[in-house]
């Protein structure tokens, strides 16, 4: 009925709601007594007299507009089979593909708009993610390695995977979206794709045109407040047991950054148009195998002086690795929890310095390469949040 309603809307279709309800009925029938004769032609035919009925409807009575009406045709033919896997008992499989049916059928202007607005470069990051996932890590032996036990190359591709999807949702929403929606949608995209990047690009064009200084620190804030959402995001799906206590130190930062960002959020006066924000396709091979390397070192830096010198020592990797790059040491310290070989608040204190660690670097790269003003506008959010994350962390962990 779902399907059949939404079809009414077409003026072209030659099927509507109660069409396709009697058709959903006719596969449930059909399915019945193709079990009851313990033959298959029954169900089958059903199909063939459905699809022959709906393709003589649009031959007899041609559309003049530009909907040949295949869409109708195997919506319908769609609706057959849900009809069937009820009366196999799939009913809520059936109930779950009519709903993404209708959706899909509803919401056809959105997703030409979608198909028109994506270039080649980016159906080739599609493709590049799918080899990462579907092609390379099945092929990874599920086997821990060295000295520590604690190198495994599933689990580590698993992670590039991991971080090349977060980061491949947030570039294509930022290619459909583009700038029309301003700094805060630049920076919460850019902050998904990469921070840092995010920062660098900014920072740039903030020196290059002084207009562009208040917009820039909007932006570049909002793309590191991301980071702490990324992390909480990271947790939940590598290690949610910790995510208890991860999530107030995240919360911590992400509440007080809020409060320094909109103080300077409540003042802007940019510039109605944005530059375009220029980044790298995250799910390139050579990308993702970067990532892939730094992540295998961190976590073997981090058993091993985790090992040696105790919990100094992981803290020591911490703030150096955090300074580039805050989801390696994140990673490394979940799976070293998941393993047994790291407490609970060792992780959410490696964590909590990495991530500080990265605001300072970030802070350095806003100055040195956008200048002082830019820095100045931006220190109050920047020192808010890695405040908001020390505050939360010395409340609960400490």
């Amino acid at each position: 009925m779902l399907i059949g309603l939404e079809r009414e809307r077409a003026p072209s279709a030659k099927a509507g709601l109660r069409t396709f309800t009697l058709v959903a009925l006719f596969g449930t029938l059909a399915a019945l007594l193709s079990e009851q004769t313990d033959t298959a032609w029954v169900l089958a035919g059903g199909l063939l007299v459905v699809g022959g009925m709906m393709v003589a409807a649009y031959a007899r009575a041609p559309d003049l507009g530009d909907d040949p009406g295949t869409t109708t045709v195997a919506a319908i033919a769609l609706c057959y089979g849900l009809g069937a896997l009820v009366w196999y008992g799939y009913h809520q499989l059936a109930v779950m593909l009519a709903i993404v049916s209708t959706v899909l059928l509803y919401f056809k202007t959105e997703l030409h708009g979608i198909t028109r607005s994506l270039t080649r470069r980016d159906l080739i990051s599609f493709l590049q993610f799918a080899v990462l996932s579907l092609v390379i890590l099945p092929l990874l032996p599920n086997q821990d390695y060295g000295p520590y036990r604690a190198l495994n190359p599933y689990q580590i591709w698993w992670m590039v995977v991991l971080i090349s999807g977060v980061s491949l949702a947030g570039y294509t929403a930022l290619r459909i979206a583009g700038q029309r929606h301003g700094a805060p949608l630049m920076g919460l995209l850019g902050g998904l794709v990469s921070s840092t990047a995010t920062t660098l690009v900014f920072a740039r064009h903030a020196r290059a045109n002084a207009a562009l200084i208040p917009v820039a620190a909007v932006v570049i804030l909002l793309a590191n407040l991301v980071v702490l959402v990324r992390l909480g995001v990271i947790a939940a799906v590598v290690s949610p047991r910790l995510l208890p206590a991860l999530l107030p130190v995240l919360g911590g930062g992400l509440v007080f950054g809020l409060a320094g960002t909109t103080l300077l959020w409540r003042g802007l006066r940019g510039p109605d148009e944005l530059p375009d924000l220029a980044l790298n396709n995250p799910t390139e091979i050579r990308t993702a195998l970067g990532f892939g390397l730094l992540y295998a070192a961190v976590l073997f830096a981090a058993a091993w002086l985790s090992d040696y010198a105790g919990s100094q020592g992981l803290y020591a990797v911490a703030l150096a690795s955090g300074l580039t790059d805050v989801d390696a040491i994140t990673l490394s310290s979940l799976r070293l929890f998941e393993l047994g070989k790291l407490a609970q608040n060792q992780v959410v204190t490696a964590v909590t310095l990495a991530f500080i660690a990265n605001m300072a670097f970030k802070s350095g790269l806003t100055l040195f390469v956008g200048g002082g003003l830019l820095a100045r506008k931006t220190a109050v959010g920047m020192l808010s949040i890695a405040v908001g994350t020390g505050v939360a962390w010395a409340a609960f962990h400490a």
